[in-house]
């Protein structure tokens, strides 16, 4: 009976870090608009995932599955059609055109960037809706910056199917509760987006479960966490603020090989391994640059200090949702490795089970 139990506590804690998308290991949907105001004109810069938006321009024109450089090339004149359409610029309470079709240039992250010009200047508000969330999927986040020419972000928000509108007003008085009230946003919101992102982000979660698996009490495990967080905070502020960058064909692999390495060690080497923090600490850093790669799909990962806020408020978010899934798996893991019976027989069990999920998700982002 108690090995029966044993067992459905183990499924238990599968199932809490498998959601029902366990095959997926981040959630889609997410996109940017960078508006610039200038002297003269100003600059609208769309980001979108190319998977975003072939399903309202397609791509694979002859139909064979594959979307060659050729057809990729051939879609942007659709694209930039599709999303001017989809793109409401009122300036003064003057819904507004661009001056010519958008440009879009595609990126190394299978990502389009489009720009628009509009050549009226806002002298009493601007405001941007974006209609294409109607479009997609529930729970597509969609990041508005406004900048100034010298780059300064003049207001921010996090657009949603149900909210999808940002105004901003000129008028010094408005500007000044606006900015103080989009900077607070932004931070709840990017504060959620973290949230989410660890939440849903199952490899990170297995990974952080297969080091965890080996820990019989409250002093190892918050070392394993400290370490961890450490690591990953300097990677993902190193990726933000464009210190160093990898690209994701190298850092997620990378990534399921690490869940694969720390399942075996613990099928290999049993309880308590030694150094244990500092292997954590060395895989957390790859880490830190799927972390970042949220940041790079909302096209805000810049030079600049408008980085550091949603920077702060993501890497929080990330360790409030860590925090949350710790305290409901440690008690679970202590108990049934404080169980003689069955310590051994549950550690190796789901370590096997967690390199078997590394080992998919290393074929998924190589081979298939």
């Amino acid at each position: 009976m108690l090995r029966l139990f044993a067992c459905w506590q183990c499924l238990l804690l599968v199932c809490l870090l498998l959601p029902s998308g366990w095959a997926a290991a981040h959630a889609p949907g997410l996109s940017s608009i960078d508006v610039t105001v200038k002297s003269d004109q100003v600059i609208a810069k769309l980001t979108f995932a190319l998977q975003d938006i072939e399903a309202f321009a397609p791509m694979d024109s002859d139909l064979d599955a594959e979307v060659s450089a050729a057809e990729r090339e051939a879609a942007k004149p659709d694209i930039a059609k599709m999303l001017a359409a989809q793109l409401r610029v009122n300036i003064d309470s003057v819904d507004v055109q661009a001056v010519a079709p958008g440009a879009v240039v595609y990126d190394e992250q299978n990502n389009a960037h489009v720009e628009f010009i509009f050549q009226s200047v806002p002298h009493q508000q601007l405001q941007v809706q974006s209609k294409l969330l109607a479009w997609l999927p529930d729970g597509h986040q969609q990041y508005v910056t406004v900048r100034d020419a010298a780059g300064k972000t003049l207001s921010e928000k996090m657009l949603s199917r149900a909210d999808d509108q940002l105004q901003w007003a000129l008028s010094p008085a408005d500007q000044s509760v606006a900015q103080n009230d989009s900077r607070f946003s932004a931070f709840a919101d990017f504060l959620k987006l973290g949230i989410e992102h660890i939440l849903t982000g199952y490899d990170h979660l297995l990974f952080l479960f297969a080091l965890l698996a080996v820990t019989h009490s409250f002093w190892p495990a918050i070392k394993i966490v400290t370490f961890f967080t450490i690591a990953h905070s300097i990677t993902l502020a190193c990726a933000g603020l464009n210190i160093i960058e990898l690209p994701s064909s190298f850092v997620e692999p990378v990534i399921a090989l690490t869940i694969i390495y720390v399942a075996v060690e613990n099928i290999m080497r049993g309880d308590h391994p030694k150094g244990r923090q500092w292997l954590t600490f060395g895989f957390g850093l790859i880490h830190g640059f799927g972390f970042a790669s949220v940041l790079r799909e909302m096209n805000i990962s810049s030079g600049d200090t408008g980085i550091l806020l949603p920077l702060l408020s993501f890497n929080l978010g990330i360790e409030t949702g860590q925090i949350a899934v710790a305290s409901v798996v440690l008690p679970i893991i202590w108990w049934l490795n404080n169980k003689p019976a069955f310590a051994e027989k549950f550690l190796k069990g789901c370590s096997a089970m967690v390199a078997l999920m590394g080992a998919y998700w290393l074929l998924e982002r190589t081979v298939l």
